[in-house]
């Protein structure tokens, strides 16, 4: 098993240690699971107020802290700018990913025109059409379908049971998890009254470098042009990205949000989980959707809209708080309405 001390961790994050540099990490561990062989990290106040019990070999906490208040304790600290974000770096250093050799499996179908860069890794069962372009160290795992005229970048990898329908561009360092569809047909029709006529969709799918597809996403190709993920969008599991819809850059799709056709998000737009958005719509940079909301118009560039249809969150918080109230309020209404009335007769009979 891999040892670090906490100096050498404290070294790679130009960190300050107090306590024992000597001691040895062996694994990371959550704050309230770690024993005296793991690396956990502390941010929140709740945790901030257990650390004279932590059970943890070493702890990241933030700089922030006094470091007087540190050294009255025991453990052993490793004070840092970003202890959240170092511990989970320290994650692929304990438990890096293995990659097999490289080569091309004898039981996977590459078409004509193949063209791959150095050093792939192409699995078992895995199907390439023809004219199909690699980059170079791209990872592709078993059972796998690329159409015809795909292209994919460097060091992409490409997990199992994944599609990637025709004339898909992938970029550089794109990781595709398993079960995901990227190219399919979008929910395109044309109905004359008796029946639905399907709309050929000739467009294609572009997903830019440093994107993260999650399990079982639907990218649906452009109808006509293209589809288009733009550089270091992160999509959750159960994501649906319709026909020509734009993702800016850095833009959040968490957990079974649906884009509709044609609309457009900005850079660093957080979509929260079960959301959508309707057709042919705007999402400014920065915006955020609360979850469960459906976005029925424009939001305009840093606002926060949640509910359904969505409002400004704000708005939204004074609403929900208002809903359980509503029967008793009903009540109350009625009640008054009565009232109300009961006045108007006797005033009529006077």
């Amino acid at each position: 098993m891999m040892a670090i001390s906490v100096q050498n961790i404290a070294d790679r994050f130009n960190a300050v240690v107090v306590g024992d540099p000597t001691r040895l990490i062996h694994a990371v561990a959550p704050f309230d699971q770690a024993g005296p062989r793991d690396l956990a990290f502390a941010v929140d106040a709740s945790w901030i107020k257990q650390l004279k019990t932590a059970g943890a070999g070493a702890v990241m906490v933030p700089e922030t802290l006094d470091i007087s208040f540190l050294e009255s304790m025991e453990a052993t600290f490793i004070v840092c700018e970003h202890p959240k974000q170092f511990f989970f770096k320290m994650l692929s250093w304990f438990y890096p990913e293995k990659r097999p050799l490289s080569g091309c499996s004898s039981l996977a179908v590459t078409g004509q025109n193949f063209n791959c860069g150095k050093d792939p890794v192409i699995s078992s069962h895995v199907f390439i059409g023809d004219d199909v372009t690699l980059g170079h160290r791209v990872w592709i795992m078993p059972g796998v379908f690329i159409g015809d005229g795909v292209c994919i970048g460097d060091d992409t990898v490409i997990k199992p049971n994944v599609t990637i329908m025709e004339r898909s561009c992938i970029g550089k360092n794109v990781l595709i998890h398993s079960g995901t569809v990227i190219g399919s047909d979008g929910f395109g029709f044309t109905t004359d009254g008796q029946g639905h006529e399907k709309i050929v969709h000739a467009g294609f799918v572009q997903i830019d470098d440093n994107v993260e597809i999650g399990a079982c996403n639907t990218i649906d190709r452009g109808t006509m042009g293209r589809t288009w993920v733009g550089q270091g969008v992160k999509t959750d599991n159960q994501v649906h990205i319709a026909h020509n819809v734009t993702i800016g850059p850095h833009t959040l799709l968490v957990a079974q949000t649906g884009i509709a056709g044609s609309s457009t998000l900005g850079r660093n737009v957080i979509i929260a989980g079960k959301a959508g958005v309707s057709g042919h719509l705007n999402v400014g940079d920065g915006a955020i959707v609360g979850p469960g909301a459906g976005v029925t118009r424009d939001v305009p560039p840093g606002e926060i809209v949640s509910g359904m249809p969505e409002m400004p969150h704000k708005n939204w918080l004074k609403v929900g708080r208002i809903l359980p109230r509503l029967p008793e309020m009903r009540k109350l209404l009625l009640s008054l309405e009565r009232k109300i009335k009961a006045i108007e007769k006797r005033i009529e009979t006077e």
